[in-house]
């Protein structure tokens, strides 16, 4: 009975024994790796061989997909002493074995220019048959901050309400925020409110002492960045100015206007004035008459003028000279051979001589060429 129990326990630890040499990975359990884009990282995956395994050495790391009704995606391989290395187009030629002969127990591999795309679960899966074995690790690839813009909203006045914004538009979340003054006492007012998630900071009742320069930290796990605001806290305008400012201008407006319409209508009544007048002119003064028509009027004037004021003694001769004076009206009175001859000189009487007859002097209105009186 002793003896077949001390068989029993030999054979026992002989399989463990078996069940414990072979092909192992050495390199530690699953881990969890983050890194900021734009890093290098290398995963290990160390192991070692036993004289059992005799097959050949195949090295294959994939990432896993989270999906598993997906494929998961080869990303480099070593088989038959070669190394393969363009399976994954995403990181093609970004991962690189980190030993030049993984045969000799070291097959980690190094991802460099992360990108948040890269992120995953890899394993590491290493078979010499007999033996097989496997390690998984998680990567988080992150992305820090980018340069975040600093702003202030609303009227940066007295007495009022001032919000100063911080805003990172890329970077792995949670971002947090943080608000500093980096001018005068470096003391934020003290009725600021600051939100560290919403990258907010609300100044209440603000006053002038709030003015000056302020810088807002973005920071994540994997890096910062920071912008810097200047704040001027102005005091409130004179609203009252302003109004009758605005006023007083809308009175000049209306008055400059009004003066340009009345001088617009007084321009255009005088045109039409001068107009009118211009019409009247042309329509009331009558046609110039000949210089026979002209003559022949000034002739009976001055017949008429004459006959009234002679007397009985000199009335013949004004007789003798009217038939000189008379112009014939048209051709047909002339003459056919006979030119008119110019009347005879009349002797002329003296003043006193003609007062002693008995006559009256008048003036006769001199004459020019064409007849008019002159």
């Amino acid at each position: 009975m002793e003896a077949s129990n001390a068989w029993l326990s030999c054979l026992l630890f002989t399989l463990l024994g078996a069940s414990t040499v072979g092909l192992e990975i050495t390199s530690s359990a699953m881990t969890s790796i983050e890194k900021a884009s734009g890093q290098n990282v290398k995963l290990d995956c160390m192991f070692t061989l036993d004289a059992a395994d005799s097959g050949p050495l195949d090295i294959e790391w994939s990432l896993l997909s989270s999906d598993n009704q997906k494929e998961d995606k080869v990303v480099i391989l070593y088989s038959g002493d070669r190394s393969y290395e363009d399976y994954y187009a995403a990181i093609k030629g970004r991962v690189h074995f980190n030993s030049a002969d993984p045969k000799n127990g070291d097959a980690s591999i190094n991802l460099t220019g992360l990108k948040s795309s890269d992120s995953g679960t890899y394993q590491c899966k290493v078979k010499k048959a007999p033996g097989i074995r496997s390690k998984k690790m998680l990567l988080i690839v992150m992305v820090k901050p980018s340069k975040p813009r600093c702003q202030a909203d609303g009227p940066t006045q007295e007495g009022k309400d001032i919000t100063l914004r911080c805003t990172s538009n890329e970077g792995t979340k949670p971002i947090q925020y943080s608000w500093e003054k980096t001018s005068d006492n470096k003391v934020l007012p003290a009725s600021a409110l600051m939100d560290p998630m919403g990258g907010t900071i609300n100044v209440r009742n603000a006053s002038a002492s709030a003015s000056g320069a302020y810088r807002c930290i973005a920071s994540n796990r994997v890096g910062t960045e920071e912008c810097v605001l200047y704040l001027n806290v102005t005091p409130p305008p004179n609203t009252a100015g302003i109004i009758a400012g605005a006023i007083i201008a809308v009175l000049l407006m209306l008055i400059i206007i009004a003066i340009i319409l009345f001088c617009c209508c007084r321009a255009r009544h005088r045109k039409k004035y001068e107009k009118e007048i211009c019409n009247e002119i042309r329509e009331d003064v009558p046609p110039p008459k000949s210089r026979v028509s002209t003559a022949r009027s000034f002739t009976v004037g001055s017949q008429r003028s004459s006959l009234g004021s002679m007397s009985p003694s000199n009335l013949h001769e004004y007789a003798l000279k009217t038939q000189y004076d008379k112009i014939p009206s048209s051709e047909e009175d002339r003459p056919p051979s006979h030119t008119p001859r110019p009347p005879p000189t009349a002797p002329r009487v003296a003043g006193p001589n003609l007062s002693r007859m008995g006559g009256i002097p008048v003036m006769i209105p001199a004459q020019n060429r064409d007849g008019s009186i002159v």
